[in-house]
């Protein structure tokens, strides 16, 4: 089964060659292309695709608030394109929602593969961009807001959702907590579906910002 992909950047060019890249591959199918955000808005209520290729900075509505709709009313994951590094903007697009960021140089095998990493619901988060991540939140004031968000979780799920936001993979959170990968992954499957979290970029976000996680720590 193909992965249905909609493609929305304001620049034809960069449209037209991410969506030629995409489409020549045998299990993706680029089913839509659109030039700003509320056209990428319609064209995933119109077309249902498994996953919005989106630029962050686009005319009438930007990406950001486009990932924000298309996150909340749909099953559908975003990966934001951005010309820049981590930025303000794909941090706040990131909280929107989406599941990953590319930077426009991209690879054409790290895009496609980035469309199907996303689209099997993992999220994009290489550990160079959760240290930036991790970065970011070093520049903001520690979080005000108590832990109490947290409450649902278990010790061990508390315990691995702040070696997510340190930016552990499930082989050195199993490593770091004397258990099995496996058990890792089940561990990492509950924190995502008791906080009602998409992905483990959530989970990062969402270590910091109830203050489970401090910056600078």
């Amino acid at each position: 089964m193909s992965v249905r992909v909609v493609v929305a950047d304001d620049q034809e060019l960069v449209r037209g060659g991410f969506a030629m890249i995409l489409d020549a591959q045998p299990d993706i199918d680029v089913v839509a292309e659109a030039g700003d955000g509320a056209e990428a808005v319609a064209a995933v209520r119109e077309h249902a695709p498994d996953v919005l290729l989106l630029d962050i900075r686009m005319p009438r509505m930007d990406g950001i608030e486009a990932a924000r709709i298309v996150c909340a009313e749909s099953a559908c994951r975003v990966l934001m394109l951005t010309t820049f590094d981590l930025d303000d903007y794909v941090f706040d697009a990131l909280r929107a929602g989406a599941s990953g960021f590319l930077l426009k140089d991209v690879r054409r095998d790290d895009l496609v593969n980035a469309v199907r990493v996303v689209a099997a619901g993992e999220s994009l988060l290489a550990p160079a961009v959760t240290g930036k991540l991790i970065a970011e939140f070093t520049k903001r004031p520690a979080p005000r807001r108590p832990v109490a968000t947290l409450e649902v979780l278990t010790a061990r799920e508390r315990e691995t959702l702040l070696l997510i936001a340190r930016g552990l993979s499930n082989a050195e959170i199993a490593e770091a907590m004397v258990v099995s990968e496996h058990t890792v992954k089940t561990h990492v499957s509950n924190v995502l579906s008791k906080l009602g979290l998409r992905d483990r970029v959530q989970g990062v976000i969402a270590a910091y910002e109830s203050g489970l996680a401090v910056p600078g720590a």
